[in-house]
């Protein structure tokens, strides 16, 4: 349930990934996703190279899957063409590497889990759930927050785990299609939502190349109290590793693990 329940909140994974994530044999996974196409319960798609060949297959979930977690969840019962819309939807956007590189991010989290004792990704929610003014406000925090003229809007939240010790986070994945002035914007814009929380995570940069980190960096020099910002370059490292610089930290680069948060007031 746990492969369903992420196709039905981040929409797509293909079949690397969910192996990484899941299962750790190829094979074995791809008898299990053969199985669960056949029951009708997810279906799959296979992007073309524009230099030939193809993608990996794409999963997501068909009609009858979107209706077993959505009763598991106590959600409303889906529309009778609700999957073949999504499916329709996912196949046909623009910005589909950016989603699969975002689930990427917390897939290589899940892998980890799964081959490490102690580690754990706890929470993984997608872009969807910060769409509304509401999304930030929690007990205690200031209200004039929903009077933002521009609210933040990660492509995902996790809380990633390791032994003892939980870090609330929020990633922004970068693939060096926008300018690094859109970036910094962005960094504006989770400075003032901090300003009026009593809960303050540190925000993930993930970006495509140490170069672009680089620059990055340098205009984040100019920007006035950057906040809980941490930047790292994917580089076939795992994000959970010693990866994350955090702006203003004078030391080495931290684990996703070390960065510091605030939450209910109090550092941690």
């Amino acid at each position: 349930m746990r492969l369903l329940g992420w196709l039905y909140d981040h929409g797509v994974l293909t079949t690397p990934q969910i192996d990484a994530a899941l299962f750790g044999s190829l094979t074995f996974c791809q008898r299990r996703l053969l199985r669960l196409v056949n029951l009708g319960v997810v279906t799959r798609f296979r992007p073309q190279r524009w230099e030939g060949g193809a993608y990996p297959y794409h999963y997501l979930l068909n009609q009858l899957g979107t209706e077993v977690v959505a009763a598991q969840r106590g959600d409303p019962l889906p529309r009778r063409d609700q999957a073949r819309q999504r499916r329709q939807h996912l196949t046909s956007r623009a910005n589909l590497p950016h989603l699969l590189a975002t689930n990427q991010f917390f897939v290589d989290l899940a892998a980890l889990e799964r081959t490490h004792p102690g580690s754990r990704l706890v929470t993984w929610r997608p872009a969807a759930t910060f769409q509304h003014r509401g999304a930030f406000l929690r007990t205690g925090d200031n209200p004039s927050l929903m009077l933002l003229p521009t609210m933040p809007r990660p492509d995902g939240h996790g809380i990633w785990a390791e032994h003892d010790r939980q870090v609330p986070f929020l990633l922004e994945t970068d693939l060096g299609t926008e300018t690094l002035s859109v970036l910094t914007t962005k960094v504006t814009n989770y400075t003032r939502l901090a300003e009026l929380t009593r809960w303050w995570w540190p925000v993930l940069f993930w970006l495509p190349s140490a170069r672009r980190e680089h620059h990055f960096q340098l205009l984040l020099t100019d920007v006035p109290q950057p906040g809980l910002i941490a930047t790292a370059s994917a580089g076939g490292k795992s994000p959970a590793d010693p990866v994350w610089w955090l702006h203003g930290h004078s030391g080495a680069r931290l684990r996703l693990a070390e960065l510091p948060y605030r939450e209910e007031g109090e550092w941690r």
